[in-house]
């Protein structure tokens, strides 16, 4: 196992910054994953820790030495990517071990690596089949397999999983978590798909314009977002934001939304001005016919009623026209049209500044 350490990373086109002097450590055995939407910088810093894209400013190193000028042969990584990239006149076996033979590494060595990494895999029964014969998820672990049987140092993977349909997306990534608890390996992961961050990840990197956001466990950044993109970003369905003011009362400060009512919060020191309130779907709650609750009561109207078995999501509209989405049991019989009362617990609350840095995150979760 060895760790990975970027210190004052950039990445520049010509004139154009894509990094921008960023510091990373990624401990050994971790499972990292880079997450953010397309264009942030994910994949290029994913390619820049392999070699793949030269370094503009700052070090790189990989188990204590310096690899920022280091051929990507010599860096005792392996690269998984969204291409399975293999060889059709190839059988498995052949496809695993292809790098080994081009090393001259000896034929019971190869061998010997091809038939572990195969059992680990559950390839044996496939060794003798060609990537034609195979399905989506088996052509994926063969590529996984070709990474595996350099035993690297540290695994890379670029969106191993957006090629496959939404079952074999599942299968592939429990059984890379499986692998990663065999192995202990030391592995970097990149998705746009923030559900594969939060249910993979020891620590995740948010990234928005080749800048880090936030870096955390997957609960710290769902449950304390340090600003209102990671906030956005994470979560499915997203969180709810709503306009407001806010307005200080001594060591209390009184949210008042732009649709009518407010929320007090102790919250000494914050400065009047524009805010934005947050609230997950999970934490709205329908108040049904006669029953009140603790809180800000908000009017709206059922748009859509997504029933996915175990639970249910409404989209709504709020009187103010503010679009929100809420999470209920999967029996909810709220249908289009519907005129619902919804219940914000300020306790659930978060509240962002203008310039989008968190004044608050609430304490349920």
């Amino acid at each position: 196992m060895s760790d990975v350490q970027l210190s004052h990373i950039a990445k520049r086109f010509g004139d154009h910054a894509v990094i921008h002097d960023l510091d990373l450590h990624v401990a050994p055995g971790e499972f990292c994953v880079f997450v953010g939407p397309s264009g942030c910088g994910k994949s290029t810093l994913l390619r820049m820790i392999a070699g793949l894209e030269k370094i503009s400013d700052g070090t790189l190193s990989i188990g204590g030495r310096d690899m920022t000028r280091v051929p990507p042969a010599n860096r005792g990584i392996a690269m998984v990517f969204q291409s399975y990239a293999l060889y059709p006149h190839m059988t498995v076996a052949e496809n695993i071990s292809f790098g080994l033979r081009m090393s001259d590494m000896p034929k019971a060595e190869i061998e010997r690596r091809v038939a572990r990494v195969a059992d680990t895999l559950e390839l044996t029964p496939l060794l003798k089949r060609r990537p034609s014969q195979l399905s989506g998820g088996q052509r994926q672990r063969v590529a996984i397999g070709r990474a595996m049987v350099r035993e690297p140092v540290v695994f890379l993977f670029d969106e191993p999983l957006s090629n496959l349909d939404a079952a074999l997306r599942l299968q592939t990534r429990v059984e890379i978590l499986r692998l990663h608890r065999q192995l202990g390996a030391t592995m970097i992961y990149v998705t746009h798909d923030q559900v594969e961050a939060m249910t993979m990840a020891d620590k995740i990197v948010v990234l928005s314009a080749g800048r880090i956001e936030q870096v955390g466990t997957p609960l710290e950044l769902y449950h304390r977002p340090d600003n209102l993109f990671v906030a956005g970003f994470l979560g499915s369905p997203r969180m709810n934001f709503l306009r407001a003011t806010l307005v200080p009362d001594g060591e209390a400060v009184s949210v008042r939304l732009a649709g009518g009512g407010s929320l007090v919060f102790d919250l000494p020191g914050t400065p009047h001005g524009e805010a934005t309130l947050g609230i997950r779907p999970e934490h709205l709650r329908l108040l049904r016919s006669g029953e009140k609750g603790a809180g800000l009561v908000l009017s709206a109207t059922v748009d859509l009623a997504e029933h996915l078995g175990a639970e249910t999501i409404l989209h709504l509209t709020a009187s103010d026209g503010t679009a929100l989405l809420l999470r209920t049991e999967g029996l909810a019989r709220e249908t289009i049209g519907d005129a619902v009362q919804v219940l914000v617990v300020p306790e659930a609350c978060h509240l962002f500044a203008p310039d989008g840095r968190t004044l608050l995150n609430g304490s349920q979760g």
